[in-house]
């Protein structure tokens, strides 16, 4: 083999290298992901629930009972799309109790967006649909919040009667 021969096939190695590496930076970014900041009121109850699914669903939670309004206004949530905690996960805001499915969909997707928001606090949503509930669960949708302002409907949840 001459040295051309040699360099070439090391050139070829090297890209074949560089063009698997963003896949494998793609697979190690969800386990990074997987890190969860909460912004929520201490007594909150519900937003306690929420945690535990998130955990549940194999995600590192860190919680801070601060109440979550300043980090709903610095994340550029509007109002309307409120509810009782605001987190944070892989670059992406989430607002109130989006299903940890629609949190790794959004992960493995990565849309260009602020993150998710299921507005208010509809019963059978996650952390929302305890014994209280009696099994009661109201259909809900988890909205994909552009950063333009506006949203679309991410996931549709449709209730169902007790």
């Amino acid at each position: 083999m001459t040295a051309g021969a040699i360099s070439r096939r090391g050139a070829a190695g090297a890209a074949l290298i560089l063009a698997c590496a963003p896949g494998m930076v793609l697979a190690a970014s969800p386990a990074k992901a997987l890190q969860v900041e909460v912004w929520k009121d201490p007594e909150c109850g519900c937003c306690k629930d929420w945690v535990a699914h998130l955990e549940a669903n194999g995600f590192k939670v860190k919680v801070n009972d601060t109440g979550n309004n300043a980090v709903r206004v610095r994340l550029g949530i509007d109002k309307k799309h409120g509810s009782c905690h605001t987190a944070i996960v892989g670059g992406y805001a989430l607002e109130g109790h989006v299903p940890a499915r629609e949190v790794k969909r959004l992960l493995s997707e990565r849309p260009a967006a602020v993150g998710l928001a299921v507005p208010g606090m509809p019963v059978g949503s996650p952390g929302m649909d305890g014994a209280v509930y009696g099994g009661r669960k109201d259909s809900f949708d988890v909205l994909l919040l552009a950063k333009d302002g506006t949203s679309k409907i991410y996931q549709r949840y449709e209730g169902k009667k007790s």
